[in-house]
């Protein structure tokens, strides 16, 4: 059994480096410290790439589960974010290389580059603990493409993402890719900010910077991550 002694906003990152170093499918015993409730332990859990195999309380104020190591990213999220970034969903290469918008041609690090997002690219560690920065998916399951996530999956993942935004109080959200915030949320969404904020938080929603999308410019997507980074401060 690992055990996990962190407080509550710390507990993503504590399992993400889990994650880093567990294969594909190994399940892992956990002792956990905190007061998370079910609901937010499961949003965690999900976050960092794992499914929830078992869980039950062994005594008050910690929680025994069993987690299985899923083929998917885990968010990259804690307290005092300036901005969260929320892809799609990860494509199986950014699953398997270990970070977001990796497919060799999206745009998505060269265009937050030259906003001044972050600092390093392909590096969404480094992209939390120096530029503020965090990173997460509206689904967490990996698909060669996101035409293949269903409608059902992201509602699911808006709900999910209502919870974290709200518990961790990032200054913005930013949502890379205008498909999923128009079936899970407004169908006629543009992009810009929207009057309906993800988790009570100023909300932006951009187009997708993967190749496939033609029609989004290098310099239009920098344009879009400079306005979400201004209002994050």
């Amino acid at each position: 059994m690992i055990v996990l002694d962190v407080p509550d906003a710390e507990l993503p990152e504590a399992l993400r480096a889990l994650h880093r170093h567990e294969s594909v499918g190994v399940v892992v015993r956990l002792s956990l410290a905190g007061s998370l409730g079910p609901e937010r332990l499961g949003d965690v859990v999900e976050g960092a790439g794992f499914g929830l195999v078992a869980a039950g309380r062994r005594r008050v104020g910690r929680w025994v589960v069993s987690v299985e190591r899923r083929r998917t990213l885990p968010d990259t999220v804690g307290p005092g974010l300036r901005l969260l970034v929320v892809g799609l969903n990860p494509s199986v290469v950014a699953a398997d290389a270990g970070y977001g918008f990796a497919g060799a041609t999206n745009r998505f690090w060269k265009a937050a580059m030259a906003a001044g997002l972050v600092t390093e690219p392909r590096d969404p560690g480094r992209a939390l603990a120096v530029d503020g920065v965090g990173m997460t998916d509206l689904v967490k399951r990996a698909t060669p493409r996101s035409s293949e996530v269903t409608a059902g999956e992201y509602r699911a993942g808006a709900a999910r993402l209502d919870r974290l935004a709200a518990w961790l109080a990032p200054a913005a959200v930013c949502f890379v890719g205008l498909e999923g915030w128009r079936v899970a949320v407004e169908r006629h969404a543009t992009a810009g900010w929207q009057a309906r904020r993800c988790g009570g938080r100023p909300t932006y929603v951009m187009p997708s910077t993967s190749g496939l999308n033609a029609s989004a410019r290098l310099e239009d997507l920098v344009d879009h991550l400079r306005a979400a980074r201004a209002a994050a401060g």
